[in-house]
């Protein structure tokens, strides 16, 4: 098994304060100049192997869809390494990016958003096979754009309507479509299935795990339900307010989480456990902000097991376990955070 993707390093701000008079402030009796900046996403690493399915999860706005619109170079990253089947595509102009970015695609989470609302279904899927020269002739276009409808559950007499005719799960599926037009090796899927009824995410879940081994495909997944990430992932990565504080494979994650925040996750999971809702963990505080980050590690003050040492110095990412990796300085110490933070996993 090959690496397709690996992501090094990878920072991604955004600057508030574009105008020279949004910068100057006045306090304590004088004129001083300030910069307003978002650190999105601080210092991310990981990778991806082929036929692997790698899950991001993590609360809203924790830096989840930004990463993966960096790492596909919809957004420009400050800094860091992207490298895509051993090529560094971080800094790679346009159009030198364009035949690499026609095996990446994604999967966004509003599909009405990304669908162009004056196309037909059928010419939204023709286009880019036509475009990237991947079939013939436009009646052979329109036959794989009718196959891959067929194959995520929709009709070849819808291929006429406009996206507006369908729900939201039939948009999802035509999202999917769209996306293996172009006959991709990586998939990013932007919390795919968040929008829709519990009902319709299971077919859609389950029409992704399909193709992914028809195609060979190989994902970067994107979601904030832990039921989701455990049904799809092989292995997954925690964040909070912007970096990775546990990675690990799927099995080892679930049953045995070892930093405070993913415990506090999975017990902040819906349950009708009684013995669950007892040994549940609620976080104390409020989600920092982006803007002015905590000194040492950024769960320090909200973790109800910190140090004098956890705000003092960013814990780094280390292997305490075969392939488990945790961000924290108290992971794999006697009375570690896996021992002292009480809280089941309610999945």
């Amino acid at each position: 098994m090959s690496r397709i993707l690996q992501v090094e390093d990878l920072i991604q701000e955004f600057d508030l304060t574009q105008d020279l008079l949004d910068r100057i402030k006045f306090k304590h009796g004088r004129f001083s100049v300030e910069q307003q900046v978002v650190h999105a996403v601080n210092h991310v690493s990981f990778e991806i192997e082929e036929g692997e399915v790698f899950s991001l999860v993590g609360e809203s706005g924790c830096g989840k869809s930004t990463t993966a619109r960096t790492v596909i170079r919809l957004q420009e990253p400050k800094s860091g390494r992207i490298l895509f089947e051993g090529q560094d595509i971080t800094h790679r102009k346009l159009k030198d990016l364009r035949p690499i970015r026609r095996q990446m695609q994604m999967i966004f989470q509003d599909p009405y958003a990304s669908l162009n609302p004056r196309q037909k279904v059928l010419d939204i899927l023709t286009e880019p096979i036509l475009f990237h020269k991947l079939a013939p002739s436009k009646a052979a276009a329109e036959e794989k754009a009718i196959y891959l409808l067929e194959r995520v559950g929709l009709s070849a007499e819808q291929s006429n309507r406009y996206p507006h005719q369908f729900s939201g799960g039939q948009r999802q599926r035509i999202g999917i479509a769209r996306a293996l037009a172009v006959e991709p090796k990586f998939i990013i899927a932007d919390e795919p299935v968040s929008a829709l009824d519990v009902s319709i995410q299971a077919q859609i879940l389950n029409i992704l795990m399909d193709l992914k081994d028809e195609f060979g495909l190989s994902y970067l997944f994107i979601a904030h339900d832990l039921s989701v990430v455990k049904h799809i992932s092989d292995r997954l990565g925690v964040m909070y307010l912007g970096t990775i504080v546990e990675r690990a494979p799927k099995r080892q994650l679930f049953q045995k989480p070892l930093h405070p925040y993913t415990k506090a996750l999975f017990s902040a999971a819906p349950t009708i456990d009684e013995n669950k809702l007892s040994q549940s963990q609620e976080l104390k505080g409020e989600i920092p902000s982006p803007i002015h980050l905590p000194s040492g590690c950024l769960f320090h003050d909200r973790c109800p097991l910190a140090r004098p040492e956890c705000a003092q110095t960013m814990p780094q990412l280390r292997e305490v376990e075969p392939e488990h990796f945790v961000a924290c300085h108290l992971a794999g110490a006697e009375g570690s955070a896996a021992d002292s933070v009480k809280g089941g996993i309610c999945l």
